[in-house]
Protein backbone atom coordinates (compact mmCIF):
# COMPACT_ATOMS: atom_id res chain seq x y z
CA UNK A 1 0.00 0.00 0.00
CA UNK A 2 1.41 3.32 -0.72
CA UNK A 3 1.35 5.73 2.33
CA UNK A 4 -1.00 8.74 3.27
CA UNK A 5 2.38 10.74 3.23
CA UNK A 6 6.22 10.32 3.15
CA UNK A 7 8.40 12.31 5.57
CA UNK A 8 8.71 15.20 2.71
CA UNK A 9 5.32 16.28 4.61
CA UNK A 10 7.87 17.58 7.54
CA UNK A 11 11.01 19.16 5.20
CA UNK A 12 10.77 19.64 1.46
CA UNK A 13 13.33 21.99 1.36
CA UNK A 14 15.24 20.70 -1.08
CA UNK A 15 12.78 18.13 -2.66
CA UNK A 16 12.22 18.17 -6.90
CA UNK A 17 9.36 18.48 -8.61
CA UNK A 18 9.25 15.43 -9.32
CA UNK A 19 9.16 14.26 -4.67
CA UNK A 20 7.47 17.37 -4.28
CA UNK A 21 4.20 16.43 -6.65
CA UNK A 22 4.35 12.53 -6.32
CA UNK A 23 5.10 12.20 -2.41
CA UNK A 24 3.54 15.16 -1.08
CA UNK A 25 0.73 15.98 -3.01
CA UNK A 26 0.01 12.52 -4.80
CA UNK A 27 0.75 10.18 -2.08
CA UNK A 28 -2.20 7.80 -0.74
CA UNK A 29 -4.22 4.86 -1.86
CA UNK A 30 -4.87 5.25 -5.34
CA UNK A 31 -9.03 4.30 -4.86
CA UNK A 32 -9.71 7.15 -2.83
CA UNK A 33 -11.71 10.13 -4.41
CA UNK A 34 -9.47 13.41 -4.88
CA UNK A 35 -10.80 15.41 -7.63
CA UNK A 36 -14.26 15.81 -9.23
CA UNK A 37 -15.00 18.45 -12.17
CA UNK A 38 -17.99 16.71 -13.54
CA UNK A 39 -16.57 13.15 -13.70
CA UNK A 40 -14.95 11.80 -10.32
CA UNK A 41 -11.11 11.07 -10.56
CA UNK A 42 -9.11 8.68 -8.31
CA UNK A 43 -5.59 9.28 -6.64
CA UNK A 44 -4.34 6.56 -8.58
CA UNK A 45 -6.12 7.73 -12.01
CA UNK A 46 -4.91 11.20 -11.41
CA UNK A 47 -1.26 9.96 -10.86
CA UNK A 48 -1.15 8.50 -13.95
CA UNK A 49 -2.24 11.59 -15.73
CA UNK A 50 0.32 13.76 -14.10
CA UNK A 51 2.77 11.22 -14.88
CA UNK A 52 1.99 10.54 -18.66
CA UNK A 53 1.07 14.24 -19.21
CA UNK A 54 5.28 15.23 -17.36
CA UNK A 55 6.56 12.56 -20.33
CA UNK A 56 4.90 14.97 -22.49
CA UNK A 57 5.98 17.95 -21.44
CA UNK A 58 9.93 16.60 -21.16
CA UNK A 59 9.41 15.68 -25.18
CA UNK A 60 9.27 19.17 -26.12
CA UNK A 61 11.82 20.57 -24.28
CA UNK A 62 9.93 21.44 -20.95
CA UNK A 63 12.17 20.27 -17.94
CA UNK A 64 14.21 21.26 -14.41
CA UNK A 65 14.84 25.57 -14.99
CA UNK A 66 12.40 26.26 -17.75
CA UNK A 67 9.73 28.80 -17.81
CA UNK A 68 6.34 28.50 -18.84
CA UNK A 69 3.19 30.28 -18.85
CA UNK A 70 -0.20 28.25 -18.26
CA UNK A 71 -3.15 30.07 -19.48
CA UNK A 72 -6.31 27.74 -19.73
CA UNK A 73 -10.07 27.50 -17.80
CA UNK A 74 -10.14 26.12 -14.89
CA UNK A 75 -10.57 22.25 -15.42
CA UNK A 76 -9.33 18.71 -15.18
CA UNK A 77 -6.94 19.42 -17.98
CA UNK A 78 -5.31 22.69 -16.20
CA UNK A 79 -5.15 20.86 -12.94
CA UNK A 80 -3.23 18.05 -14.67
CA UNK A 81 -0.86 20.08 -16.68
CA UNK A 82 -0.45 22.21 -13.94
CA UNK A 83 1.02 19.24 -11.50
CA UNK A 84 2.82 17.89 -14.52
CA UNK A 85 4.91 21.19 -15.18
CA UNK A 86 5.35 21.19 -11.75
CA UNK A 87 6.82 17.63 -12.00
CA UNK A 88 8.58 18.46 -14.58
CA UNK A 89 10.52 21.02 -12.41
CA UNK A 90 9.42 24.11 -14.43
CA UNK A 91 8.85 27.41 -13.38
CA UNK A 92 4.76 27.87 -14.09
CA UNK A 93 3.16 31.49 -13.95
CA UNK A 94 -0.37 31.23 -14.19
CA UNK A 95 -2.59 33.28 -16.59
CA UNK A 96 -5.93 33.99 -16.01
CA UNK A 97 -7.80 32.82 -19.15
CA UNK A 98 -10.18 36.13 -18.93
CA UNK A 99 -7.22 38.36 -19.02
CA UNK A 100 -8.21 39.94 -22.23
CA UNK A 101 -5.15 39.42 -25.47
CA UNK A 102 -3.60 43.05 -25.11
CA UNK A 103 -3.22 42.03 -21.17
CA UNK A 104 -1.49 38.38 -21.84
CA UNK A 105 0.78 39.79 -24.69
CA UNK A 106 1.74 42.79 -21.54
CA UNK A 107 2.03 39.40 -19.19
CA UNK A 108 4.36 37.20 -21.84
CA UNK A 109 6.52 40.05 -22.71
CA UNK A 110 7.22 40.65 -19.01
CA UNK A 111 8.00 37.19 -18.66
CA UNK A 112 9.04 36.43 -21.79
CA UNK A 113 8.99 32.21 -20.74
CA UNK A 114 10.41 29.72 -23.30
CA UNK A 115 6.85 28.12 -23.04
CA UNK A 116 3.21 28.55 -22.90
CA UNK A 117 0.82 26.00 -22.63
CA UNK A 118 -2.75 27.51 -23.99
CA UNK A 119 -6.41 26.20 -23.30
CA UNK A 120 -9.56 26.42 -25.82
CA UNK A 121 -10.87 29.45 -25.54
CA UNK A 122 -14.07 29.35 -23.36
CA UNK A 123 -16.97 31.15 -22.09
CA UNK A 124 -19.71 31.76 -19.22
CA UNK A 125 -19.59 33.67 -16.39
CA UNK A 126 -20.48 31.43 -13.96
CA UNK A 127 -19.21 27.88 -14.88
CA UNK A 128 -16.77 26.78 -12.30
CA UNK A 129 -15.40 24.12 -14.64
CA UNK A 130 -14.81 23.45 -18.24
CA UNK A 131 -14.00 21.04 -20.82
CA UNK A 132 -11.40 22.10 -22.52
CA UNK A 133 -8.14 20.93 -24.68
CA UNK A 134 -4.68 22.74 -24.66
CA UNK A 135 -1.74 22.98 -26.99
CA UNK A 136 1.94 23.73 -25.83
CA UNK A 137 3.34 26.75 -27.74
CA UNK A 138 7.19 27.10 -28.05
CA UNK A 139 8.67 30.88 -27.84
CA UNK A 140 11.28 31.86 -29.90
CA UNK A 141 12.12 34.70 -27.45
CA UNK A 142 11.81 32.64 -24.22
CA UNK A 143 14.69 32.59 -21.47
CA UNK A 144 15.03 30.48 -18.80
CA UNK A 145 13.72 31.01 -15.18
CA UNK A 146 16.30 33.55 -13.44
CA UNK A 147 15.09 33.00 -9.76
CA UNK A 148 14.01 29.79 -7.46
CA UNK A 149 10.12 30.91 -7.50
CA UNK A 150 7.82 28.06 -8.71
CA UNK A 151 4.51 28.86 -8.87
CA UNK A 152 3.99 32.92 -10.15
CA UNK A 153 0.95 35.07 -10.54
CA UNK A 154 0.23 37.95 -11.86
CA UNK A 155 -1.92 40.10 -9.55
CA UNK A 156 -5.06 41.26 -10.07
CA UNK A 157 -3.90 45.12 -10.76
CA UNK A 158 -6.84 46.14 -7.97
CA UNK A 159 -4.72 49.13 -6.89
CA UNK A 160 -2.45 49.63 -9.98
CA UNK A 161 -0.08 47.97 -12.46
CA UNK A 162 -0.23 44.34 -11.69
CA UNK A 163 3.15 42.52 -9.92
CA UNK A 164 4.40 39.39 -10.61
CA UNK A 165 4.46 37.35 -7.39
CA UNK A 166 6.07 34.44 -7.02
CA UNK A 167 6.38 30.94 -4.31
CA UNK A 168 9.16 28.33 -3.91
CA UNK A 169 8.47 24.63 -3.20
CA UNK A 170 9.65 25.12 0.41
CA UNK A 171 7.18 28.39 0.55
CA UNK A 172 3.94 26.44 -0.02
CA UNK A 173 5.33 23.52 1.51
CA UNK A 174 5.63 25.21 5.05
CA UNK A 175 2.16 27.01 4.48
CA UNK A 176 0.04 23.67 3.51
CA UNK A 177 1.84 21.97 6.77
CA UNK A 178 1.05 25.07 9.23
CA UNK A 179 -2.53 24.64 7.85
CA UNK A 180 -2.85 20.89 9.18
CA UNK A 181 -2.26 21.94 12.66
CA UNK A 182 -5.25 24.56 12.52
CA UNK A 183 -8.35 23.16 13.85
CA UNK A 184 -11.77 22.49 12.20
CA UNK A 185 -9.56 22.95 8.24
CA UNK A 186 -10.75 19.90 5.97
CA UNK A 187 -8.79 16.41 6.33
CA UNK A 188 -8.50 12.99 5.51
CA UNK A 189 -11.72 11.45 4.14
CA UNK A 190 -13.69 14.76 4.10
CA UNK A 191 -15.34 16.79 1.18
CA UNK A 192 -14.46 20.04 -0.09
CA UNK A 193 -16.76 22.42 -2.31
CA UNK A 194 -13.91 24.81 -3.80
CA UNK A 195 -15.83 27.72 -5.17
CA UNK A 196 -12.83 30.21 -5.69
CA UNK A 197 -11.09 30.23 -9.23
CA UNK A 198 -8.45 27.37 -9.37
CA UNK A 199 -6.39 29.75 -11.30
CA UNK A 200 -6.14 32.12 -8.29
CA UNK A 201 -4.20 31.84 -4.85
CA UNK A 202 -6.62 30.57 -2.55
CA UNK A 203 -7.79 27.98 -5.26
CA UNK A 204 -4.34 27.17 -6.06
CA UNK A 205 -2.83 26.55 -2.47
CA UNK A 206 -5.63 25.92 -0.35
CA UNK A 207 -8.50 24.15 -2.44
CA UNK A 208 -6.12 22.30 -4.80
CA UNK A 209 -2.49 21.66 -3.51
CA UNK A 210 -3.49 21.63 0.78
CA UNK A 211 -6.43 19.50 -0.16
CA UNK A 212 -4.65 16.87 -2.27
CA UNK A 213 -1.87 16.65 0.32
CA UNK A 214 -4.27 16.03 3.45
CA UNK A 215 -6.41 13.05 1.67
CA UNK A 216 -9.78 15.50 0.85
CA UNK A 217 -11.80 15.66 -2.52
CA UNK A 218 -11.81 18.32 -4.17
CA UNK A 219 -15.55 18.98 -5.70
CA UNK A 220 -15.73 22.17 -8.08
CA UNK A 221 -19.78 22.40 -9.05
CA UNK A 222 -20.39 23.23 -12.90
CA UNK A 223 -22.13 25.91 -12.00
CA UNK A 224 -21.28 28.50 -9.42
CA UNK A 225 -25.30 29.55 -9.01
CA UNK A 226 -26.73 29.37 -5.56
CA UNK A 227 -28.81 26.38 -7.16
CA UNK A 228 -25.16 24.81 -8.84
CA UNK A 229 -23.36 25.66 -5.64
CA UNK A 230 -26.66 23.92 -3.17
CA UNK A 231 -26.84 20.78 -5.71
CA UNK A 232 -23.35 20.19 -5.52
CA UNK A 233 -23.40 20.05 -1.84
CA UNK A 234 -26.45 18.07 -0.98
CA UNK A 235 -24.85 15.09 -3.10
CA UNK A 236 -21.95 15.25 -0.58
CA UNK A 237 -21.64 11.42 1.05
CA UNK A 238 -18.86 13.02 3.71
CA UNK A 239 -18.43 15.21 5.45
CA UNK A 240 -17.97 18.29 3.49
CA UNK A 241 -16.53 22.14 3.66
CA UNK A 242 -17.34 25.26 1.56
CA UNK A 243 -14.69 27.63 0.53
CA UNK A 244 -15.78 30.61 -1.55
CA UNK A 245 -15.57 34.47 -1.33
CA UNK A 246 -18.10 36.70 0.61
CA UNK A 247 -20.07 36.73 -2.77
CA UNK A 248 -20.90 33.35 -2.84
CA UNK A 249 -21.87 33.39 1.36
CA UNK A 250 -24.21 36.44 0.24
CA UNK A 251 -25.73 34.45 -2.77
CA UNK A 252 -26.20 31.31 0.03
CA UNK A 253 -27.60 33.37 2.44
CA UNK A 254 -30.48 34.96 -0.11
CA UNK A 255 -31.65 31.16 -0.51
CA UNK A 256 -35.09 31.15 1.76
CA UNK A 257 -35.74 27.57 1.63
CA UNK A 258 -32.36 25.96 0.83
CA UNK A 259 -32.38 22.00 0.82
CA UNK A 260 -31.98 19.46 3.68
CA UNK A 261 -27.49 19.20 3.37
CA UNK A 262 -26.59 16.86 6.17
CA UNK A 263 -23.31 16.26 5.15
CA UNK A 264 -22.66 20.48 5.49
CA UNK A 265 -20.46 20.83 8.26
CA UNK A 266 -18.78 24.49 7.64
CA UNK A 267 -18.12 27.11 5.24
CA UNK A 268 -15.38 29.76 4.97
CA UNK A 269 -14.62 33.05 3.00
CA UNK A 270 -11.65 34.87 2.06
CA UNK A 271 -10.67 37.96 0.40
CA UNK A 272 -13.12 40.68 1.95
CA UNK A 273 -14.54 41.15 4.88
CA UNK A 274 -18.27 39.29 5.55
CA UNK A 275 -20.49 42.08 6.69
CA UNK A 276 -22.35 40.68 10.08
CA UNK A 277 -25.74 40.65 8.10
CA UNK A 278 -24.65 38.07 6.22
CA UNK A 279 -22.99 36.04 8.67
CA UNK A 280 -26.02 36.13 10.32
CA UNK A 281 -28.52 35.38 7.29
CA UNK A 282 -26.14 32.23 6.65
CA UNK A 283 -25.97 31.13 9.74
CA UNK A 284 -29.48 30.96 10.79
CA UNK A 285 -30.33 29.36 6.70
CA UNK A 286 -27.93 26.51 6.92
CA UNK A 287 -26.92 26.01 10.67
CA UNK A 288 -23.59 25.37 10.35
CA UNK A 289 -20.10 28.22 10.96
CA UNK A 290 -19.45 30.77 8.48
CA UNK A 291 -15.73 31.00 9.25
CA UNK A 292 -13.06 33.70 7.81
CA UNK A 293 -9.81 33.11 6.00
CA UNK A 294 -7.55 35.60 5.35
CA UNK A 295 -3.70 35.70 3.37
CA UNK A 296 -1.99 37.62 0.90
CA UNK A 297 -1.02 35.96 -2.78
CA UNK A 298 2.91 37.08 -1.74
CA UNK A 299 2.90 34.73 1.19
CA UNK A 300 -0.73 32.54 1.29
CA UNK A 301 -3.00 32.51 3.86
CA UNK A 302 -1.83 34.15 7.17
CA UNK A 303 -4.67 33.75 10.05
CA UNK A 304 -7.68 31.35 9.81
CA UNK A 305 -10.78 30.91 11.78
CA UNK A 306 -12.39 28.54 9.32
CA UNK A 307 -15.36 27.59 12.25
CA UNK A 308 -16.09 31.18 12.97
CA UNK A 309 -15.25 30.73 16.54
CA UNK A 310 -13.61 34.06 16.65
CA UNK A 311 -15.95 36.18 14.20
CA UNK A 312 -15.58 39.19 13.39
CA UNK A 313 -11.69 38.90 13.23
CA UNK A 314 -9.80 36.59 10.75
CA UNK A 315 -8.75 34.41 13.74
CA UNK A 316 -5.19 33.87 15.17
CA UNK A 317 -1.92 33.63 12.70
CA UNK A 318 -1.76 30.04 11.79
CA UNK A 319 0.17 28.04 13.58
CA UNK A 320 4.41 28.29 12.45
CA UNK A 321 3.67 32.15 10.82
CA UNK A 322 5.69 34.97 11.54
CA UNK A 323 3.56 37.81 12.55
CA UNK A 324 3.88 41.10 14.49
CA UNK A 325 2.64 44.26 14.55
CA UNK A 326 4.49 47.37 13.65
CA UNK A 327 3.80 50.62 14.00
CA UNK A 328 0.16 49.04 13.46
CA UNK A 329 0.93 47.45 10.28
CA UNK A 330 1.05 43.77 9.71
CA UNK A 331 4.88 42.35 9.04
CA UNK A 332 5.17 38.83 8.35
CA UNK A 333 7.92 36.61 7.79
CA UNK A 334 9.14 35.68 4.33
CA UNK A 335 12.48 34.38 3.88
CA UNK A 336 12.57 34.68 0.38
CA UNK A 337 11.76 37.92 -2.02
CA UNK A 338 8.49 37.06 -3.61
CA UNK A 339 8.13 39.57 -6.50
CA UNK A 340 10.23 38.89 -9.87
CA UNK A 341 10.24 42.80 -10.91
CA UNK A 342 12.85 44.65 -8.58
CA UNK A 343 10.56 47.76 -8.78
CA UNK A 344 7.93 45.75 -6.98
CA UNK A 345 10.26 45.12 -3.79
CA UNK A 346 9.86 48.03 -1.72
CA UNK A 347 7.21 46.05 0.38
CA UNK A 348 9.93 43.10 1.36
CA UNK A 349 13.24 43.55 3.40
CA UNK A 350 15.79 41.06 4.91
CA UNK A 351 12.95 38.37 5.09
CA UNK A 352 9.98 40.41 5.73
CA UNK A 353 6.81 41.37 4.05
CA UNK A 354 5.37 44.42 4.66
CA UNK A 355 1.92 44.04 3.96
CA UNK A 356 0.39 47.79 4.26
CA UNK A 357 -2.29 45.96 6.25
CA UNK A 358 -3.62 47.90 9.27
CA UNK A 359 -3.73 45.27 12.20
CA UNK A 360 -4.97 44.58 15.75
CA UNK A 361 -4.33 41.69 17.72
CA UNK A 362 -6.45 40.60 21.00
CA UNK A 363 -4.34 40.36 23.23
CA UNK A 364 -7.01 37.38 24.90
CA UNK A 365 -7.96 35.90 21.89
CA UNK A 366 -5.47 35.76 19.40
CA UNK A 367 -7.85 36.81 16.49
CA UNK A 368 -6.75 38.89 14.85
CA UNK A 369 -8.80 41.79 13.27
CA UNK A 370 -7.82 43.30 9.67
CA UNK A 371 -9.17 47.37 10.22
CA UNK A 372 -8.11 48.47 6.57
CA UNK A 373 -4.91 49.53 4.51
CA UNK A 374 -2.93 52.03 6.03
CA UNK A 375 -3.27 54.04 2.63
CA UNK A 376 -7.11 54.18 3.34
CA UNK A 377 -7.39 56.83 6.11
CA UNK A 378 -8.24 60.56 4.56
CA UNK A 379 -8.33 63.55 6.13
CA UNK A 380 -11.93 65.26 5.91
CA UNK A 381 -12.10 69.21 7.12
CA UNK A 382 -9.06 68.18 9.75
CA UNK A 383 -10.49 64.60 10.94
CA UNK A 384 -9.03 61.50 9.76
CA UNK A 385 -11.87 58.97 8.22
CA UNK A 386 -11.01 55.30 7.42
CA UNK A 387 -12.55 54.35 4.07
CA UNK A 388 -12.21 51.01 5.28
CA UNK A 389 -14.67 51.64 8.11
CA UNK A 390 -17.01 53.75 5.84
CA UNK A 391 -17.21 50.45 3.59
CA UNK A 392 -18.03 48.30 5.82
CA UNK A 393 -21.03 50.33 7.29
CA UNK A 394 -21.87 50.95 3.57
CA UNK A 395 -22.17 47.35 2.75
CA UNK A 396 -24.05 45.88 5.81
CA UNK A 397 -26.78 48.35 4.83
CA UNK A 398 -30.08 46.01 3.98
CA UNK A 399 -30.55 46.31 0.59
CA UNK A 400 -26.98 46.60 -0.79
CA UNK A 401 -25.12 44.08 -2.69
CA UNK A 402 -22.21 45.31 -3.02
CA UNK A 403 -19.90 48.72 -2.66
CA UNK A 404 -16.79 50.82 -2.27
CA UNK A 405 -15.73 53.89 -1.33
CA UNK A 406 -13.14 55.88 -2.39
CA UNK A 407 -11.64 59.84 -2.15
CA UNK A 408 -12.51 61.68 -4.93
CA UNK A 409 -14.02 65.04 -4.76
CA UNK A 410 -14.44 64.25 -1.29
CA UNK A 411 -16.00 60.68 -0.07
CA UNK A 412 -17.26 59.20 -2.50
CA UNK A 413 -19.28 55.61 -2.49
CA UNK A 414 -20.50 53.26 -5.67
CA UNK A 415 -23.38 50.69 -4.74
CA UNK A 416 -25.01 48.13 -6.28
CA UNK A 417 -28.68 48.24 -4.80
CA UNK A 418 -31.59 45.67 -4.42
CA UNK A 419 -34.95 46.75 -6.38
CA UNK A 420 -36.40 49.24 -4.78
CA UNK A 421 -33.75 50.35 -2.75
CA UNK A 422 -32.81 54.22 -3.36
CA UNK A 423 -29.65 56.47 -2.63
CA UNK A 424 -31.96 58.18 0.21
CA UNK A 425 -32.36 55.01 1.62
CA UNK A 426 -28.38 54.58 1.85
CA UNK A 427 -28.13 58.03 2.91
CA UNK A 428 -30.52 57.30 5.99
CA UNK A 429 -28.62 54.29 6.67
CA UNK A 430 -25.23 55.74 6.81
CA UNK A 431 -26.50 58.56 8.65
CA UNK A 432 -27.65 56.34 11.78
CA UNK A 433 -23.84 54.62 11.75
CA UNK A 434 -21.29 57.56 10.66
CA UNK A 435 -20.44 60.57 12.42
CA UNK A 436 -21.64 63.46 9.46
CA UNK A 437 -17.72 63.88 7.97
CA UNK A 438 -17.99 60.14 8.10
CA UNK A 439 -20.40 59.79 5.54
CA UNK A 440 -19.81 60.37 1.89
CA UNK A 441 -20.29 63.18 -0.34
CA UNK A 442 -22.12 61.67 -3.27
CA UNK A 443 -23.57 58.23 -3.13
CA UNK A 444 -23.03 56.71 -6.97
CA UNK A 445 -25.78 53.91 -7.69
CA UNK A 446 -23.87 51.57 -10.15
CA UNK A 447 -24.91 48.91 -12.76
CA UNK A 448 -22.40 46.88 -11.32
CA UNK A 449 -18.55 47.31 -9.57
CA UNK A 450 -16.07 46.92 -11.78
CA UNK A 451 -13.95 43.83 -11.07
CA UNK A 452 -10.71 41.71 -11.42
CA UNK A 453 -10.80 38.37 -13.18
CA UNK A 454 -10.86 37.05 -9.47
CA UNK A 455 -13.98 38.86 -8.25
CA UNK A 456 -12.02 41.97 -6.63
CA UNK A 457 -13.76 45.22 -6.80
CA UNK A 458 -11.25 47.84 -9.51
CA UNK A 459 -10.50 50.40 -7.14
CA UNK A 460 -10.16 53.18 -10.06
CA UNK A 461 -12.31 55.92 -9.38
CA UNK A 462 -12.38 56.65 -13.21
CA UNK A 463 -13.59 53.06 -14.45
CA UNK A 464 -16.18 53.18 -11.20
CA UNK A 465 -17.41 56.73 -12.34
CA UNK A 466 -18.07 55.64 -16.02
CA UNK A 467 -20.36 52.62 -14.54
CA UNK A 468 -22.32 54.98 -12.82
Amino acid sequence: MIPRRSTLALGGTHATGREWVDDFLLAGPGGDPCLTLGRRTTREDLRLLVSRRSREMRDVGIGSGTSVALRAAPSSAYVVHLLALLRSGARVTILDHRLTPPETDAALERLRPGFVVRGDEVSGALRGFHEIDVRVETRSDGRPAETDHTVVQVSSGSTGTPKLIGRTLEDITREITCLKRVPGMPNDGESVVVLNSLLHSMGIFTGLFYDLHVGAEIVVPEWTTADGILETIARATAPTVVFGVPFHARLMSLVSNPPDLPWLRAMATAGEILPASVVDSFRSRYGVPLGNLYGMTEVGLIAVDPTGAFSPSAGPPIPGMGVRVENGELVVDQPTNPYLDARDSGRWSDGRLYTRDAVAIDSDTGGLTVLGRLDSQVSIGGLKVDLTEVELALTSLRGVRGGVVLHGEGIEAFVELDDGVSVRDVEEGLAASLAPHKRPRIVHPVRRLVRTTSGKVVRDIERLRAEA
